[in-house]
């Protein structure tokens, strides 16, 4: 069934400067959407359900997307799984309460790949929820997240909400994280490449052994998949979004080194972590809804790396080796 979502409907994306978020907004605005909602980190702590309710009581939206949150790579997730838990706890806890409260007609939230068991089987389907212990290298974030979906669950069994759930496999595009002390693999290589090429460097360190096998799709795709789930599904439990095709890591640095830096050599680091040994999803229930990623990876990454170019002078940082999400 699809919805008919008028196009001045209050729509709220929270975590609309975000990777996600912003791609979110585009889609929307691309649509003819004209009355999305949206709230700066100085305006609103998601994680303080007062401020939260004030705020939904003030704004009523009649759409959520829930997308907000703290993240990072392998890096980030070992050094702050405190704050990876907490953070992500609250803000999906008090923007799913406050939706009940305020009667909001629907609401996704967004989860990730990484709440599958570390050994689940290849494809990941949806099933897999739950079935087997956790990558230990981003374990609080997953909690957090599994927590997310199961809330949205709950919500819906005792209240009737219609919140639903999608997860996305690894994400790339403009306005990602290129800080490279927290930032995911993919960005974190072209900002790698990147630095060596300024500095007249020949060698890319990179951690692991290049093995792994990672699935990657364009923000872009992601944002479309979004808004089409909003108007066309309205099952309880994680739908998987991807593109359903992976690369081992010492690939994906291939193709970043071709467009970066291409005289450059990769040196693995084998004493840092690896991270789960393959991770790639089973999208066969969203493609037989009728939706698939159009954006093929190398003229993605190329995309991201002239947004990179682009945005240098807008406090992308970073110091640290790079390494897999």
């Amino acid at each position: 069934m699809t919805t008919d979502i008028p196009l001045d409907a209050p729509i709220f994306v929270a975590g609309h400067a975000g990777l996600v978020g912003s791609a979110i907004v585009r889609r929307l605005e691309h649509e003819g959407f004209t009355n999305i909602l949206t709230a700066r980190r100085d305006q609103l702590d998601l994680r303080d359900q007062a401020a939260v309710n004030y705020w939904f009581r003030a704004n009523r939206p009649q759409y959520v997307y829930l997308v907000a949150g703290t993240v990072g790579g392998i890096l980030a997730n070992s050094t702050r799984p405190a704050e990876f838990l907490y953070d992500n706890m609250m803000i999906h806890a008090t923007v799913v309460h406050a939706a009940y409260l305020f009667g909001v007609e629907k609401l996704l939230y967004l989860g990730s790949s990484c709440i599958y068991p570390r050994l689940a089987p290849q494809p990941i389907t949806e099933d897999a929820l739950l079935t087997g212990p956790l990558e230990p290298t981003n374990e609080a974030y997953a909690l957090a997240k599994i927590t997310g979906i199961k809330l949205c669950d709950a919500y819906r069994f005792q209240y009737g909400c219609n919140f639903i759930s999608a997860m996305p496999t690894n994400l790339y595009g403009p306005n990602d994280n290129f800080d490279l002390a927290s930032s995911h693999v993919l960005p974190a290589l072209i900002r790698k490449f990147h630095d060596a090429k300024e500095r007249g460097e020949t060698a890319v360190e990179i951690w692991g052994t290049g093995t792994p096998r990672r699935e990657f799709l364009h923000v872009d795709d992601l944002a479309d998949a979004c808004v089409f789930l909003m108007k066309s599904y309205e099952e309880p439990g994680p739908i998987n979004v991807g593109t359903g095709v992976d690369v081992t890591i010492r690939e994906l640095a291939e193709i970043i080194r071709d467009i970066v830096h291409p005289t450059a050599e990769l040196v693995f680091d084998t004493t840092k972590p690896d991270g789960m040994p393959r991770k790639v999803l089973d999208v066969s229930r969203i493609n037989s809804l009728g939706w698939r990623p159009t954006i093929e990876l190398r003229d993605g990454i190329a995309a991201t790396y002239r947004w990179f170019l682009d945005h240098q002078g807008s406090g992308i940082r970073g110091v640290a080796p790079a390494a897999v999400g």
